[in-house]
């Protein structure tokens, strides 16, 4: 009996000692378990800035859309043609244009704008919404923004007018700008646009039928760079390409250069080039100062910037 005793007992030992591995081993998986690797942290994407100093480059609208709350104040002037010389004063003298426009971010992407201009006396209401932005790590190596505006003849309805309809005084410019900036001194865009305008002055053909000398849509696309020569100095170029071909009366591509100077809460622009409007679709569709025959514009644009 104490031998069988003894054997039991040493069973039971036998027996305890294979469960306290088995609960050792099960503790050690429960702890393998509480003990596993940490999530993955996510890095918060680093975007590029400064693509360009402000919301204009010469007759263009810039990538850029400023922060939210921020007021912005702008002043664009263009003499006339300065092919005439010392006469008028290389087109001081000459009619001139100039808009005064207002516009606020209502949040970081999105800026909404109304200006008026003397030319036909319009008025322009206008959204910059800012689509994609590049990044410093690369993984986006553009930013994307559009552009778009409601242009608005507010003259009285008269002989010299077009206006049989209140819509017939519309017109609309729609720009997708595609922008990179190369380094930290040299910035590059193109930028696509179409323009429409729901009523175009026409002639009579040989049959007597009235035809339009312009079509109601406009397509075009545009060339900017910027590069700095010093922190607060860049020069700036540009050139706009009509593509649509009209039965009569093509604009003429556009040349632009100058000098753009900034402080934090100003940009200023002064420049040469052939459009003499300053609203884009205006710009696109009637342009026939030809840059071959001297027929240049000198302008410029300041911008005053708050923020609320």
């Amino acid at each position: 009996m104490k031998k069988q005793n003894s054997f039991s007992s040493s069973i039971s030992g036998f027996a305890r000692v294979c469960l306290l591995i088995v609960l050792c081993g099960g503790m050690g998986n429960v702890a393998a378990q509480d003990a596993k690797a940490p999530d993955p942290v996510v890095k918060k994407k680093s975007f590029v800035k400064n693509t360009f100093e402000g919301n204009f480059i010469l007759d263009n609208q810039t990538v850029m859309v400023p922060i939210k709350g921020t007021f912005e104040f702008d002043i664009q002037h263009r003499f006339g043609t300065t092919d005439k010389g010392i006469r008028d004063l290389f087109g001081i003298f000459a009619t001139a244009n100039t808009r005064l426009g207002f516009s606020y971010s209502l949040l970081n992407d999105l800026q909404l704008g109304f200006g008026a201009i003397n030319d036909r006396m319009q008025v322009d209401f206008n959204l910059k919404y800012a689509l994609l932005k590049q990044t410093k790590d690369g993984k986006i190596p553009v930013s994307i923004t559009y552009y778009g505006n409601a242009l608005m003849d507010t003259r009285i309805k008269d002989n010299t007018t077009l206006f049989v309809s209140t819509s017939d005084r519309f017109s609309y410019f729609n720009q997708l700008i595609i922008a990179r900036k190369v380094s930290d001194k040299f910035s590059l865009q193109v930028s696509p646009s179409l323009s429409h305008f729901n009523n175009l002055e026409g002639y009579l053909d040989a049959s007597g039928k009235v035809v339009s000398k312009l079509s109601n849509d406009h397509f075009a696309i545009a060339f900017s760079g910027r590069y700095k020569i010093s922190p607060k100095t860049a020069i700036v170029v540009n050139y706009d390409q009509p593509l649509t071909q009209h039965s009569i009366g093509n604009p003429h591509p556009n040349i632009s250069f100058g000098l753009e100077m900034n402080s934090s809460g100003h940009a200023f622009e002064v420049f040469a080039g052939n459009y003499s409007s300053i609203l884009p679709q205006n710009n696109n569709l009637f342009n026939q100062n030809d840059f071959t025959k001297g027929q240049f514009v000198i302008g410029f644009n300041i911008t005053r910037l708050w923020n609320f």
